[in-house]
């Protein structure tokens, strides 16, 4: 068998779902020591190493003794092409069953996966995307054949998708929150199909297009499904939450299943402690403590249920969240605005992009999004 034929690539989405599976997965990252250790693949039976591609051109030997005889190897780079070397290397060496990662952390990046969260009252299903290599979540709501999507990601080709498999029109994006970590894909969208773009306007005082404000107390209607509208700032001073239904908890990146949302990304950290501090502690707990807790982000595996969704009632967050348990403030306030975890790689351009000031091609806009979310505080 020839070094050409004898691996096999594998899409991110097959990867994907192997992962979510609970499938024992062994990858070999060959990025720089330096990229792997800021951000990488993680999953409940996912052992993964690192060696640099240049470490491993003349000899495998570095990593011989690593390498599993008894289960397939996923080798995975920054963009797919050094992964094929290496992976046809260890072919040659005698293993079997070796794959290389296609598109390489870039396609992990992009890659979205629809998990069904629940129905709605009257018809109609919530669906989580969940944008694993990001930990990203977005939101799509589908009533009487009507959708609204939330905080959607900058790759929209997976709503559009979705929308067309099931005869959807789609009739209102909303977004949560001006964001900072990734490029948002709401607007883009809905100026694609005609649908209405909703934004908190105390977030939206330097953009350049037009909008449909989200202000405390708004309904929008979305078929026979209401998504209730509560101003909750913290995060940035225009943060916006979302009741679904009566039953689910749309809160941004306020409140996270295993920590907080962090004020400091628009270098407003002591000005909007107050704020988060009023959100967790006094608006929602005025809440019911059944409602679902859906996130616009998670942080690790751990925050995952078994389908691979992320969600937890608010009650039980009130118990075994520690950002949620702070009872002296300036201890709350020290938490959140010190020793913070670094800022979101391009955070200020992507603020930017979000606001339509600036218009980068899509291999800019792909690096401006390479590597994990750091929108939270733990």
């Amino acid at each position: 068998m020839t070094t050409t034929t004898a691996i096999k690539g594998i899409n991110v989405k097959e990867l994907t779902k192997k992962i979510l599976n609970g499938d024992q997965i062994f990858i070999l990252d060959v990025r720089n020591t330096g990229d792997f250790d800021d951000w990488k693949i993680e999953g409940e039976n996912v052992h993964i190493i690192n060696k640099p591609y240049f470490d491993l051109i003349d000899s495998l030997d570095p990593i011989m003794d690593q390498l599993p005889k008894d289960q397939p190897i996923y080798v995975i780079c920054a963009k797919g092409g050094s992964s094929e070397f290496v992976a046809e290397q260890i072919a040659e060496a005698g293993y079997d069953h070796v794959y290389s990662i296609e598109g390489g952390m870039k396609a992990w990046s992009e890659y979205l996966e629809p998990i069904k969260i629940g129905d709605l009252t009257g018809g109609g299903t919530i669906y989580q995307f969940v944008r694993i290599g990001k930990g990203c979540l977005s939101y799509l709501v589908e009533s009487n054949a009507e959708v609204a999507i939330i905080d959607a990601a900058r790759i929209i080709e997976p709503y559009e998708q979705f929308v067309s498999e099931h005869n959807l029109k789609l009739t209102h994006l909303l977004d949560t929150h001006l964001h900072a970590d990734h490029i948002s894909g709401g607007r883009t969208l809905a100026e694609k199909v005609g649908a209405e773009y909703h934004l908190p306007p105390k977030d939206a005082e330097e953009v350049t297009y037009s909008y449909t404000k989200l202000e405390d107390g708004n309904e929008i209607k979305v078929g026979k499904v209401l998504i209730k509208v509560i101003y909750s700032p913290g995060h940035t001073i225009g943060s916006t939450s979302f009741i679904v239904d009566d039953q689910y908890l749309l809160t941004g990146d306020i409140l996270f299943i295993d920590s907080i949302g962090r004020p400091d990304l628009a270098g407003k950290a002591e000005d909007w402690v107050a704020d988060l501090r009023q959100t967790l502690y006094d608006r929602y707990k005025q809440l019911a403590d059944n409602l679902i807790v859906l996130p616009a982000h998670y942080m690790g595996i751990n925050e995952m249920n078994k389908d691979g969704s992320v969600s937890e009632e608010l009650g039980n967050l009130y118990k075994e969240n520690h950002g949620l348990n702070i009872n002296d403030e300036n201890e709350f306030r020290k938490t959140v605005s010190e020793n913070l975890p670094p800022q979101p790689n391009a955070y200020q351009e992507i603020r930017e992009m979000n606001m339509g000031k600036i218009n980068p091609d899509l291999e800019e806009q792909r690096e401006m999004e390479i590597g994990p979310n750091r929108c939270a505080v733990r």
